[in-house]
């Protein structure tokens, strides 16, 4: 029982720090890269939306390193600074996939609405689950424990949405940026490569998260066996 402790625990660590390093090194790898175009990662962003016939987004430069994301709420696609305005690989392709989550909200993507559905929830869970628990096994609360796993279950259900919609953003950005002729084909190994090794951090991020539910489901059990 110790050793699949260790395993549930130790495992999904040594997974995202993986993921976490590939990304990087990969980003890294492509943002040294330029493309024939010449274009941005705003120019991108701005024309794989316009070809999808969004005109109703704003493209906004914020910083941080690959602090970009899509807000569908107030309908803002923000890039980090060196993606907003690099012209490599890795910036195009970023800037794309973000674009890709402009098209999900276009197409009314079920997973996409599904996961901001699951966000103030989750936001909730994330920050009072640690706690609740915690307090649940210290003080012998087992009602508490029970709220504790399923704010985890919560966790794992809003990471387990996450892949599809990621996926499938990287996948119409891809579509885009061939379609678009914005990449040549040499230059899409290297936007694949960049976009693959970020679809990795939210796998990970899923193992972990349900490591942690197996792990605390495996004490209940346990506890009740005794």
């Amino acid at each position: 029982m110790f050793t699949d402790w260790i395993f549930l625990l130790i495992f999904p660590l040594l997974l995202g720090l993986w993921a976490q390093m590939r990304v990087s090194s990969t980003y890294a790898k492509w943002s040294q890269v330029g493309t024939r175009s010449g274009m941005t990662g705003r120019d991108v962003a701005s024309a794989v939306m316009r070809s999808a016939g969004i005109d109703d987004v704003e493209i906004v430069e914020i910083p941080g390193k690959l602090t970009d994301h899509y807000d569908s709420r107030n309908k803002r696609l923000a890039l980090s600074s060196a993606n907003y305005h690099g012209t490599s690989i890795a910036a195009l392709g970023v800037s794309a996939h973000e674009s890709g989550h402009a098209i999900q909200d276009k197409v009314n993507y079920p997973a996409l609405h599904l996961r901001m559905g699951l966000v103030p929830v989750s936001n909730f869970a994330c920050t009072y689950t640690p706690m609740i628990i915690f307090g649940g096994f210290i003080f012998h609360m087992l009602g508490l424990i029970y709220i504790g796993i399923a704010g985890y279950f919560v966790l794992t259900a809003f990471q387990l949405v996450t892949l599809p919609v990621e996926f499938n953003a990287s996948s119409r950005a891809l579509e885009r940026l061939q379609g678009l002729g914005i990449l040549d084909a040499q230059e899409m190994v290297g936007a694949r490569d960049t976009l693959k090794a970020a679809a990795w951090t939210y796998v990970a991020a899923f193992i972990a998260s349900l490591g942690t539910l197996l792990y605390y489901l495996s004490l209940i059990s346990g506890n009740r066996r005794r």
